[in-house]
């Protein structure tokens, strides 16, 4: 297998972006060599199987779809603060919907894994080491709220984005800034 860092990367974006447009079943060394714009077999030069490749997207998807660290350190300038947890959840769909081939990505890997005990392995480790840095951080930023606050937001946010991505016409009558800052107050009390 090549070990070329960068080429394995755009490789595994390029992945990504078919599994987004085509889904799983799309999701083909040549798809993907066509995606990335490079020779014939160089996918297959840079992973063991599909599986591998899938793995392999399982463990990039979140390094894509991670806040940029520099914004985020901005936005937490401010005051811990239901406003600050609000504008976190906003920044949070955008940054998604920025990148919507990311986290369409991942709800293909998702219905994949419910197939693939090793993807689904791979993406049960990433998602929970994921929702545990997300409690950290909210604990450790003194931000209002608990463990649960952290959960109730993470599963409420999941469901806001799936209607996002898929159906935003359900949405439409419900806007959205609003709709964050309603499931931050139901979530965190006052005072």
């Amino acid at each position: 297998m090549r070990s070329n860092p960068a080429r394995r990367t755009a490789l595994v974006d390029a992945a990504i972006e078919v599994l987004a447009r085509e889904g799983a079943r799309g999701l083909t060394f040549r798809a993907v060599d066509t995606e990335a714009g490079v020779p014939k077999g160089t996918a297959s030069n840079y992973f063991a199987s599909r599986d591998d490749l899938l793995h392999q997207v399982g463990l990039h998807i979140h390094v894509r779809l991670a806040p940029d660290q520099a914004e985020l350190a901005t936005t937490m300038r401010a005051e811990p603060s239901r406003e600050l947890v609000t504008e976190l959840m906003r920044e949070l769909l955008a940054r998604i919907l920025a990148d919507r081939t990311g986290y369409l990505a991942l709800l293909e890997l998702r219905l994949e894994a419910t197939r693939r005990p090793e993807l689904h392995a791979t993406l049960t480790k990433t998602l929970s080491e994921n929702l545990a840095e997300n409690i950290r951080f909210h604990l450790d930023s003194g931000l209002p709220g608990d463990r649960d606050t952290v959960l109730m937001l993470y599963l409420a946010m999941s469901g806001l984005v799936v209607e996002q991505l898929t159906l935003p016409e359900v949405m439409a009558p419900f806007p959205v800034d609003e709709t964050i800052a309603t499931l931050v107050e139901r979530a965190i009390p006052p005072g």
